[in-house]
């Protein structure tokens, strides 16, 4: 396997857009990338989306992206991993260019959120869950949060307020972030007051969904160099996997898959926890959040509030989280949430940040999930 380096990165705002299609916000993001990196065109598209077919009506979005926006013809397809579907297209284009297959690849990440609305949204979001056993008994993602919240508040002895520095932090973030959805501050306390979704997950601790896409463009390590004056290395990429169904699950409190994609990063990166200079971790929930970082390592168990809790995840934090607002601020455009992981990442390490730059940033590690820790996809990135 031989270097990969990021080239080139492009992204349109998160939100609600009414006027534009699937099509159009995906090739404002190609182009952005493409004119980031100087380039014309690439070898191949690697597209990742979740619900193209049940939000938009629309499969087969690699022939149609490529073709509307210029790149007809490349080796393209769609990557689909529920939530973790931008991670596994970032996957996907990285080992093109790294086993020598492909020499440049644009992954894209693109959902169109709004297409469908209400209970028909919901519908449509479930078809990641367990049809048999989760999504016909009436579970939704937000209902399966909110049983872990529960569990892990009884199992460890936390209350509500313990996790709200979660959202404060991203909401501080995104609001620095032009690109956010939701750019308004959360106030100590009104976490525990906002209007209850599925008990104990509320309005402030669920993000939203959201229309957006993303780009990153993927080159070999030798030719990177050539082509702009600060690439960004794909040091580690891994993947894993837990079962489906949550019930199946050995231990509710424990994202085996997280836990595995870390491993497996760190060792293909020859880095250490000590290394990581900011984490871009998949918060759609607050849980989520404290899970992620005790399997990950960076908390023992039961104790990944804390980090949140003692102010350690800011900018200026020994660990900054989401620095761009995260899914809870930036917005969940679902299978793009990984790409625009991989944009703000870039961002932080070329030092082009702006008001959200973490000081001196080398290494940066993110991670997509998909289900409630179904899939994992961890990246490591590095200049």
């Amino acid at each position: 396997m031989r270097k990969a380096a990021i080239i080139g990165v492009g992204q349109t705002p998160v939100g609600e857009h009414w006027d534009a299609s699937i099509r159009m916000i995906a090739a404002d993001a190609v182009q952005a990338a493409l004119e980031d990196a100087g380039l014309k065109s690439v070898d191949a598209l690697y597209v990742g989306n979740a619900y193209g077919a049940s939000f938009s009506s629309q499969s087969q979005l690699g022939a149609l992206i490529a073709d509307y926006s210029g790149l007809g013809g490349v080796e393209t397809f769609t990557v689909e991993a529920g939530d973790a579907s931008g991670g596994a297209a970032l996957r996907t284009g990285y080992l093109a260019v790294a086993s020598g297959a492909v020499e440049t690849a644009l992954v894209l990440g693109v959902e169109k959120s709004t297409d469908t609305v209400s209970t028909a949204h919901t519908r449509a979001r479930n078809v990641s869950l367990d049809a048999d056993y989760e999504a016909v008994q009436g579970a939704t993602l937000t209902a399966l949060a909110a049983l872990v919240m529960r569990r892990y508040m009884h199992e460890y002895g936390v209350d509500l307020s313990a996790f709200e520095n979660f959202s404060i932090n991203a909401h501080a973030n995104g609001g620095k972030n032009a690109n956010a959805m939701y750019r308004n501050q959360i106030k100590p306390g009104a976490f525990a007051r906002a209007p209850m979704i599925s008990e104990p997950v509320s309005l402030f601790d669920s993000a939203p969904d959201a229309d957006g896409a993303a780009a990153v463009i993927i080159t070999s390590g030798e030719r990177a160099g050539d082509l702009v004056p600060r690439p960004v290395e794909i040091l580690g990429s891994a993947a894993a996997s837990d079962t489906l169904a949550l019930a199946e699950r050995a231990d509710l409190l424990d994202l085996s898959a997280v836990r595995a994609s870390v491993y497996r990063a760190f060792q293909q990166a020859g880095v250490t926890h000590r290394d990581i200079d900011l984490f871009e971790l998949h918060d759609a929930f607050t849980i989520l959040s404290a899970l992620t970082l005790e399997a990950a390592g960076f908390a023992e168990r039961g104790q990944g509030w804390k980090l949140a809790k003692d102010g350690q995840i800011g900018l200026g934090g020994e660990l900054p989280l989401c620095t761009f607002g995260g899914l809870k601020s930036r917005g969940n455009p679902v299978g793009a949430t990984g790409v625009y992981q991989a944009v703000e990442a870039a961002l932080q390490l070329r030092g082009a940040a702006g008001a959200n730059q973490v000081a001196d940033a080398r290494v940066a590690l993110i991670q997509n999930i998909g289900g409630f820790g179904s899939t994992a996809i961890t990246h490591i990135l590095s200049v």
